[in-house]
């Protein structure tokens, strides 16, 4: 006698495991399409990557640690040594809601917060070169060096503001929406314009 009900479930069981083996083919294909197209597979990874260091900064280090406020306090530091060297005396205020006050002797400062700190545009910079093809000896050393530019603009970018704020408050809004933004994001397009166009080059380890 033939058990109708096993019969059944081991159709099911046939047919599911084919609509598994379809899918995972044409997730297979798709992968290997766009694989080969170099610039979708570019632009993917780099979404991705972009993604996951958002999540985990946004999410794990800004709600879990003080990791953010202290990188913050060292860019106040350095800035503070800057004038110290340029002869200004400065003031800088302790955390109020995630942003921290740093100005020049007389003025009322710039508020410095998460987004001012300069690590989103490190991880753009950082995110593309190690998304784009290229020799992997050469990221070794561009990664680095350029987040340092980039750290240094950023520098640059608070102490021209913090000197706006001290003698004519009146531009600070426009400089600091305009000016220093273009600035800033015109040196990490430089940045990756000069790693497509010349230290991307010569033979690479990765796939």
């Amino acid at each position: 006698m033939v058990d109708v009900s096993s019969t059944k479930i081991n159709k099911k069981k046939i047919s599911y495991n084919s609509t598994l083996r379809q899918l995972a083919e044409g997730f297979l294909y798709m992968f290997e399409k766009i694989r080969n197209n170099k610039f979708q597979f570019f632009i993917i990874k780099a979404g991705v990557l972009y993604g996951l260091c958002y999540f985990l900064y946004e999410f794990i280090v800004k709600q879990n640690t003080r990791g953010d406020q202290l990188f913050i306090r060292e860019i106040i530091n350095l800035c503070k040594w800057i004038f110290d060297v340029m002869g200004y005396k400065t003031f800088a205020s302790k955390e109020v809601n995630d942003f921290q006050v740093f100005g020049i002797d007389g003025s009322s400062g710039v508020w410095i917060g998460g987004p001012c700190n300069g690590i989103t545009l490190m991880f753009l910079f950082a995110i593309f070169v190690i998304a784009y093809p290229g020799n992997i000896k050469n990221k070794l050393w561009y990664l680095p060096l350029g987040i340092l530019i980039v750290h240094a603009i950023n520098i640059a970018r608070i102490i021209g503001l913090a000197l706006i704020a001290y003698y004519d408050y009146t531009y600070l809004d426009f400089n600091h929406t305009y000016t220093f933004t273009f600035l800033a994001y015109g040196v990490v397009f430089g940045l990756w314009m000069l790693w497509v166009n010349k230290f991307s080059k010569g033979p690479t380890i990765e796939k």
